[in-house]
């Protein structure tokens, strides 16, 4: 028999369930609200930086550790917003989007066989980039509401874990991680001497509470690999422009791999997300208040809908519960609902190791434009209505 062109540490991976549901809206003509993007532009003073830096020839590689004026950006914001201090030349590393940061952090950081911690629902790429890397994933379940065990993590470390890999504020629940659990995984960390990856990309669209950095709680500095980008907080997700953070030999690890993934790129998107991280926090933050806005817009139109819903305290995301509609598979609720309503959803047991977990959970995008939402919202009525299921 032919040998599998897949290798076996991918098999069942497949297409993800954005580029599926994506399709099925363009193929439908439904609203989509599974995939996480904006259907609006950030604010002007970034883009046209990046059409100033395109036009004064900003076109060929930039260096492979990020262009200067973005690493010196980075490091100006985590000092004015968390009292970090890094060193630009060693401490800060530009890559290809969090997700490229994400895969060369567990390349370069784990040894095949090792384990990494993981709080589920995850967010869609990382048991795949663990799956490439040979580690091991174990789970930390969250419930709907973001709620969880600090002995379930505890129980999750054995002598094979490497490291916490922590997303908060989290996709797909919306939950943003207090202080005191900040300080519940920093203590495992430290006592089972652990490294932690942290993925903060909405840091600057926190609706309730406050995003604290894993990397300030008691002796994480200097074990913690921070990851942000630009795309979350300009509504610029096509420019893929990221960055990881932390101490020199940790961002030097991760360097060794991420130059053999893209070396560099967005040129011309650097310079532009430097000007963007120095703009008046009023400005960076008129996006979250204008994303609250459409949160509250879709959860009260699910909620009328007569879905129980998880309002998130963050991201683009809110978590619907089929079951109060008397249904329980959520895939078939997704896959059913462009020909009942003209809405594209995602299922979230996508998000889960075991399907069963969340199967009877569903995710909406609200990060578009308030008619798009309204018009979805309208659309959604009918579930209420006693329409097909």
């Amino acid at each position: 028999m032919p040998r599998p062109m897949l290798a076996s540490r991918l098999a069942g991976v497949g297409t993800t369930i954005f580029a599926e549901m994506s399709a099925l809206a363009e193929a439908t003509g439904a609203i989509n609200l599974g995939q996480g993007f904006p259907d609006t532009d950030g604010p002007s003073e970034v883009l046209e930086a990046a059409i100033a830096a395109i036009r004064q020839g900003a076109n060929q590689y930039p260096p492979g550790i990020g262009r200067p004026e973005l690493r010196r950006a980075i490091a100006d914001h985590q000092r004015r917003r968390y009292g970090i201090e890094l060193d630009p030349d060693r401490e800060i590393l530009v890559t290809t989007g969090a997700t490229e940061a994400i895969a060369a952090a567990l390349f370069a950081l784990t040894e095949p066989g090792d384990e990494v911690v993981l709080f589920e629902p995850t967010y869609d790429s990382y048991a795949p980039c663990a799956a490439m890397a040979g580690v091991v994933p174990r789970y930390v379940r969250l419930d709907p509401d973001g709620g969880w065990d600090p002995a379930d993590l505890r129980a999750a470390v054995t002598s094979r874990t490497r490291l916490v890999l922590l997303n908060s504020p989290h996709n797909p629940s919306g939950k943003v991680f207090a202080p005191s659990e900040l300080d519940e995984i920093a203590a495992v960390c430290r006592d089972a001497d652990l490294l932690a990856v942290t993925d903060e990309v909405y840091e600057r669209l926190v609706f309730d509470g406050e995003h604290v950095p894993l990397s300030t709680r008691p002796g994480m500095a200097g074990r913690t690999l921070s990851i942000s980008s630009a795309g979350k907080t300009f509504s610029v997700t096509g420019w893929k422009v990221g960055w990881a953070t932390g101490p020199a030999e940790l961002v030097a690890a991760v360097r060794t791999a991420k130059q053999f993934l893209t070396y560099a790129s967005g040129a011309p998107f650097q310079p532009a997300v430097a000007i963007g991280l120095a703009l008046p926090d009023p400005v960076i933050d008129r996006a979250r208040d204008d994303l609250m806005d459409r949160r509250d817009l879709l959860c009260d139109g699910l909620e009328t809908a007569g879905l129980k819903v998880h309002r998130p305290a963050a991201t683009y995301f809110a978590t619907v519960d089929v079951r109060s509609i008397g249904i329980e598979d959520g895939m078939g609720f997704c896959l059913s609902l462009p020909e009942r309503c003209g809405v594209v959803a995602v299922p979230s047991q996508v998000f889960y190791a075991d399907p069963t977990a969340g199967r009877h959970l569903v995710r909406f995008a609200f990060c578009k434009r308030p008619s798009v939402i309204s018009e979805a919202v309208r659309r959604l009525a009918t579930l209420s209505s006693g329409g097909p299921r």
